[in-house]
């Protein structure tokens, strides 16, 4: 079995010297061996082609994804736990470890080992798939832990674009040559756009990490439902207050969201191993309250969203890909217009309590790659606490500053839900 990577997944790729790697981290008590960890592992190759496959170059350099009939098995690092923040280190390292692959799969897996409790890491390459399909197969991955015999099905893999965008809209010919036009249009604006000869030096990465517990995570989410706006709004207009705050005239006024183009495109299922997504811009406005920004911004988001158009992009992309090179050249070497991207995976629907075990917390997800500005929040909901992972790189975002925007988001979180915990 076999595929070319898309435009995404290829610049995703890039040219195999640069990590784009991204780590799921979760903490179990209870007590391990490696077979079992292994054996698990090894079903959720079974159930996921594209988790037992390399990827090759062909003739004319374009990279394929192959799904080998003997497969190498997801390599395990053993580490012995220290502390409580081991898995934070074992994160930063994973970001700068390539994979290796023409040689190895494109997941690994780190086991923390400790005596009673254990800290586990999934690391991916962002090629393979997004969050979501990461907590897809950490859901797989702790029933076969837990009932070695449970049935978790086996995915009908995606293998192009004709899997996802509907045979009426891909051999329109209307579509085709919109998607053509607006495919040149772009390359050239590309290719015309001026950059710098040297990309930004990103110099150190961090990652800074804090939870909300149950009591201010539930608050959170009744005063959005108060004010009608999504946690995703509300989170978003914060860091963008947070951001102005510390860093002033430097601040962009622009955050990136992801958008899980699953909503849009019900042929990509939830367990899919799939690495394509959709984005928006928003900003606030520095003269409005912020209750007023809320509403402004929830929308903006709603009427950007409402034109998003996952098959007309996708078939843009994929007339485009003799641009990829000046595409990531672009990301690379222009200057930063964001002051970060923020993706909300919202609430994770896995089990607390196993038989064997039980899922004490899942850390939000942390990724970082060469493609510009690093500065990335995720946020994740399980067991009823709010999870944030900051990753940021000194180049881009002092480490110092970084500290300052967390304290600030925060504080403000905490102001707005204050007349909430007074009554």
């Amino acid at each position: 079995m076999r595929r070319k990577l898309l435009f995404g997944e290829r610049m995703l790729l890039g040219d195999g010297t640069e990590p784009f790697n991204a780590v799921i981290p979760f903490r179990l008590r209870g007590t391990f061996k490696e077979e079992d960890i292994q054996y698990a592992l090894s079903r959720l190759q079974d159930k996921h082609p594209w988790l037992r496959a390399l990827i090759h170059h062909d003739e004319n350099n374009i990279p394929w994804f192959e799904v080998l009939e003997n497969h190498l098995p997801i390599p395990i690092r053993i580490v012995p736990r220290k502390g409580e923040d081991d898995w934070q280190e074992e994160s930063r390292k994973e970001w700068q470890t390539l994979f290796r692959y023409g040689e190895q799969p494109l997941l690994r897996f780190i086991w923390i080992k400790g005596e009673e409790v254990s800290d586990m890491l999934f690391s991916f390459h962002h090629c393979l798939c997004d969050g979501g399909s990461a907590v897809a197969f950490l859901y797989e991955f702790l029933t076969i832990l837990d009932h070695p015999s449970a049935e978790i099905g086996v995915e009908n893999p995606i293998l192009g674009i004709h899997d996802v965008v509907p045979e009426a809209i891909l051999t329109s010919r209307s579509q085709k040559l919109k998607a053509k036009v607006i495919g040149r249009v772009a390359a050239t604006a590309i290719k015309c756009i001026p950059v710098g000869k040297k990309a930004v030096e990103r110099q150190n990465d961090y990652l800074i990490h804090w939870k909300f517990d149950k009591e201010i995570s539930k608050e959170l989410i009744s005063y959005c439902k108060s004010q009608e706006v999504t946690v995703n709004t509300f989170l978003s207009v914060v860091l963008l207050q947070a951001f102005k705050k510390v860093r002033g005239a430097s601040a962009f006024n622009k955050v990136s969201c992801p958008v899980d183009i699953r909503r849009f495109a019900p042929q990509i299922k939830k367990d899919h191993i799939f690495a394509f997504g959709l984005m928006i811009v928003v900003s606030s406005d520095d003269k409005m309250s912020f209750s007023d920004n809320l509403w402004m911004t929830q929308e903006s988001v709603e009427r950007k969203t409402s034109k998003l158009n996952p098959y007309i992009t996708m078939m843009v992309m994929e007339s485009a890909h003799d641009a990829l090179k000046n595409f990531t050249k672009l990301l690379k070497h222009g200057k930063s217009s964001n002051d970060c991207m923020f993706s909300n995976l919202g609430r994770i629907e896995i089990p607390h309590q196993y038989k064997e075990f039980t899922l004490e917390t899942i850390f939000s997800p942390s990724v970082i790659g060469p493609l510009g500005n690093t500065t990335t929040m995720v946020t994740s909901t399980f067991n009823g606490e709010m999870d944030f992972s900051f990753v940021g790189s000194e180049g881009y975002l002092p480490y110092s500053e970084a500290l300052a925007i967390r304290d600030e988001v925060i504080q403000t979180v905490k102001e707005q839900l204050d007349p909430i915990s007074v009554l």
